[in-house]
């Protein structure tokens, strides 16, 4: 479990200069930050001259700090003419300021001023992790990893073009610079790799060269009569996109048309196909669902990827409105109440071991839960503040206007097989004639990916979900979402929808009175005694499929070529089917983690730094199963 984020203690030397008082070291040289930053990291890199003529250029860094290098870096990529398309910068920080002292550190540089605005207005929650923050359009991609270096760089998946080096002196922050740390830097390194540093300390010259680096020294900054440049002699090259970058994405669901807008930012041409008559009809066609994270006292793989999925939704939620295309969501709050004492208890625990930002969770006790749902509850539990409902199909339908110029949509068509000729894969319908064509395949048709042999390797189970509709008049208790064992939404157009079943391997659809008695009794564990004016026999609902996975987890990456393979074997080596993906096996979650998925996705297809740390890649990728068979069960949602 790491350990709760510390934030940056901020303090001033007595000429100004920020400084820090736990490793007894200043931020930048008083000769001026911005000065460095340019000198040191960009002029060391002999940029911006070698990122010209390149599609995306890759900088990864070992210390944000107050974010100069950054700030540097995204001004003399935007006043470049001849700039790449898309430039990914990726930093570790164990130590990340607050929101506030980035505003006062900031004011130092004017000049700087509306990038640094822009990019506190996207300053994420202060938990471990990494966090993916899209600037300038979309065309600048920051990727933070809040934690120990010697943690998360192992973690990342990138192929630098440059490396700054920066950070505390190796005297005061020895682990930064250490062999660990350079050993992952030749891991990360793209052929021909460039890196600066101030530093040039016998330890690190000798750790860089024997990490695989050549250096030379040139010049210094600001008093420092020498700095270090370097270039990698090995370096691996990331794969190569396809020459056409064409997509076809079946299913126009939250998870078809997360992957798709993802892929359509990126300047992909994408079809979607669905056989219903428009987005959000099938398992994403609820009236309110869910959107929160799921934390645990170990801060397991579950807790660690709803927690990327919810921060990372969350701010895909404020960029589609941004950008006009609005959700129909409210952050009304979610309570997550224990079951028991016991529970309780452990949830109070968990809280108290991570140390979580309060805007993001705090445990409360049965009172202040009991004013927060404007209900007398008989538990106390999480309070998430920023979760709450969303519509799904209105996900969607603002995915796929924000990919509007990238995305055509083909509903109303029935896909009935799969063929893959000469690199293209082909969508064909009953009668065997085409419907697209691309040179990606991504399956996200929920429990429908069944039905395709080149998908029959891949787990999923459906579970039938029935969701039961109570009539509400608006501002009627409760007005937060809470859980427990189920879940029950405010008021949404007259209705608040309270559920859900989950039965795993039903094919009925009919709405059922036996589910309904389910439904209401769950609504009476949740709010005592509120579920009593409500009749089984009259109410109306919807039932909806979810896919399902046996280990609680989605399945998002390639999709094996072979059904078999040997335990041990690494992900790596295990053979795919080329240019096929999956983003299935969501289960009741789907809210909470497809906005990362098709960042993810987007990721491994188009190629660039992930947005995951690596073992949760791993954790996704639908091969597993064949590495450690399922066990039975339903992959329910608590």
């Amino acid at each position: 479990m790491p350990p709760p984020i510390q934030p940056a203690v901020l303090s001033f030397a007595p000429d100004g200069t920020p400084y820090s008082p736990v490793f007894d070291d200043v931020y930048h040289t008083s000769a001026g930050g911005l000065g460095q930053a340019r000198h040191v990291f960009l002029g060391g890199n002999d940029l911006p001259e070698r990122w010209r003529g390149r599609q995306r250029w890759v900088i990864v860094e070992t210390g944000f700090g107050l974010g100069l290098n950054f700030l540097a870096a995204w001004q003399a990529w935007r006043d470049d003419p001849a700039r790449p398309d898309t430039l990914d910068f990726v930093s570790v920080e164990k130590h990340p300021f607050t929101l506030d002292d980035l505003a006062r550190l900031h004011a130092a540089w004017p000049e700087l001023a509306p990038l640094a605005e822009a990019l506190r207005q996207h300053w994420p929650a202060l938990l471990p992790g990494i966090h993916r923050l899209h600037l300038d359009g979309g065309r600048v991609r920051l990727t933070l990893a809040f934690g120990d270096a010697l943690e998360l760089l192992p973690q990342l998946e990138a192929h630098a073009d440059a490396f700054f080096l920066d950070g505390f002196s190796p005297a005061c922050n020895p682990d930064l610079w250490s062999p660990a740390v350079f050993a992952q830097l030749a891991r990360l390194a793209a052929p021909g790799a460039s890196l600066a540093t101030w530093s040039v300390t016998g330890h690190v010259r000798r750790g860089l060269e024997a990490a695989g680096f050549t250096l030379e020294r040139r010049a210094g900054f600001g008093g420092k009569r020498e700095m270090l440049a370097g270039r990698s002699t090995a370096g691996s090259a990331p794969p190569a996109p396809p020459a056409e970058r064409t997509a076809l994405v079946i299913g126009a669901g939250v998870a078809g048309t997360s992957v798709a807008e993802r892929l359509a930012a990126r300047g992909w041409r994408v079809s979607i196909i669905d056989e219903a008559d428009g987005p959000g009809q099938g398992a994403s066609g609820n009236r309110a669902g869910v959107f929160r994270p799921l934390p645990s006292l170990d801060d397991n793989r579950l807790a660690r990827i709803t927690r990327a999925g919810f921060l990372y939704g969350r701010r895909h939620l404020d960029a589609l409105a941004h950008a006009g295309h609005p959700v129909r969501w409210s952050p009304t709050g979610v309570l997550h109440l224990g079951r028991d004492t016991k529970q309780e208890g452990k949830q109070k625990a968990v809280v108290d071991a991570h140390q979580p930002p309060a805007d993001y969770l705090r445990f409360v006790d049965r009172d202040e839960a009991s004013r927060l749902a404007g209900w007398p509850l008989d538990a106390g539990g999480w309070w998430f503040p920023g979760g709450g409902w969303i519509q799904p199909p209105s996900l969607c339908a603002a995915n796929l206007a924000a990919g509007s110029a990238g995305i055509s949509t083909l509903f109303g068509r029935h896909l009935a097989q799969l063929a893959h000729q000469e690199g293209c894969w082909r969508a064909l319908d009953a009668q065997g004639n085409e419907i697209a064509r691309a040179a990606v395949l991504v399956l996200a048709n929920g429990v429908g990916i069944r039905a395709l042999p080149q998908a029959a390797s891949l787990p999923v189970r459906p579970a039938r979900g029935q969701v039961s509709h109570l009539p509400a008049s608006p501002g009627s208790a409760p007005e937060v979402v809470v859980c427990r064992l189920g879940y029950v939404s405010p008021e949404v157009d007259g209705v608040r929808c309270a559920g859900a079943t989950f039965i795993a391997d039903d094919p009925g659809s009919e709405l059922r009175e036996s589910e309904h008695r389910e439904n209401m009794e769950k609504l009476d564990f949740i709010l005592p005694g509120y579920a009593q004016p409500f009749d089984p026999t009259t109410l109306d609902g919807r039932v909806g499929f979810r896919p399902a996975s046996p280990d609680r987890l989605p399945m998002v990456g390639a999709i094996p070529a072979v059904s078999v393979a040997e335990r041990g074997t690494p992900l790596a080596d295990i053979p795919r089917q080329p240019g096929l993906y999956a983003a299935s096996g969501f289960g009741a979650r789907g809210l909470v983690w497809a906005s990362l998925v098709g960042e993810l996705l987007a990721s491994l297809i188009d190629g660039g730094p992930l947005p995951l740390e690596r073992d949760l890649v791993d954790a996704l990728d639908p091969a597993r199963y064949l590495l450690k068979p399922p066990r039975p069960g339903t992959g329910g949602d608590e």
